[in-house]
């Protein structure tokens, strides 16, 4: 079952936008939205701790249940940004080794948390070998272990883009389960491009902006001439609208023309 999106969730509950990025697609807590201080223990409390507690650990061996939960928590504080595993195990204070972290990150993405997308190499064996750019699977997750509420959080700029991301890739995540559409990102040095995604030989190229300024987008130029993608898709900004990308199937944008 995945999370609900953009348009369930303002179908059943009449989310706007911006309550969806905020809020996220838990349909059980969106009755408490008007509540933020239990909004966000309810997020914390009954959805994460029993998934990390009862879903996880019940079905699967975890020797370090501790690091696993420091590991949830650090992929939500550092969502749409890249992190080597050698630089997690320092943030994480822990003797472990990175094999460990990478099976735990693999554990959260499949209880629907957090997952670490690979970058985009063209050769399967250097995308592995890549550092994990961390993707909550759910906005919600950001936004409870905030200091905001939702006002507050619109005025944080920097923070608020950092949502706006989270919840795109959140969104392409959810909708590429059980399909054969794969979801990268790719950097090299400055030049970065938000998501990349593939299916089969179509690679689409997606670059994320959360206000309208004109800026250029030197990332997807440079990764148009090295890989040639058959769309580049520009989400916010003066390209195609959050509201109107987060309701539409990923598989849209892959769809043989």
């Amino acid at each position: 079952m995945r999370h609900w999106s953009f348009a369930e969730m303002r179908e059943a509950f009449g989310f706007s936008l911006e309550q969806y990025l905020f809020f996220g697609g838990y349909p059980g807590s969106a009755a408490l939205i008007d509540d933020r201080q239990r909004w966000g223990r309810y997020i914390i409390d009954t959805l994460v701790e029993s998934t990390i507690s009862r879903d996880i650990l019940m079905m699967t061996r975890v020797d370090k249940p501790a690091l696993l939960r420091r590991l949830f928590k650090l992929g939500c504080d550092y969502s749409g940004q890249m992190l080597s595993y050698q630089k997690m195990v320092g943030q994480l204070q822990d003797v472990g080794n990175t094999t460990t972290l990478a099976h735990y990150l693999d554990l959260l993405e499949g209880a629907g948390m957090v997952a670490g997308l690979q970058k985009f190499a063209g050769q399967s064996v250097r995308s592995r070998a890549s550092s994990p750019k961390l993707q909550v699977l759910n906005t919600a997750l950001l936004s409870a272990q905030s200091p905001y509420d939702l006002a507050a959080a619109m005025e944080q700029r920097d923070w608020w883009g950092r949502l706006v991301e989270s919840a795109v890739g959140a969104h392409i995540m959810n909708c590429i389960v059980g399909s054969d559409i794969e979801c990268f990102y790719w950097r090299e040095g400055s030049l970065e491009v938000d998501f990349v995604l593939r299916r089969g030989g179509m690679v689409v190229a997606i670059e994320v902006k959360s206000n309208r300024s004109k800026e250029t987008l030197p990332g997807m130029d440079a990764f148009a001439l090295a890989f040639k993608p058959q769309i580049k898709l520009l989400v916010g900004g003066q390209g195609i609208s959050i509201g109107e990308f987060l309701a539409t199937p990923v598989d849209v944008w892959l769809a043989e023309k």
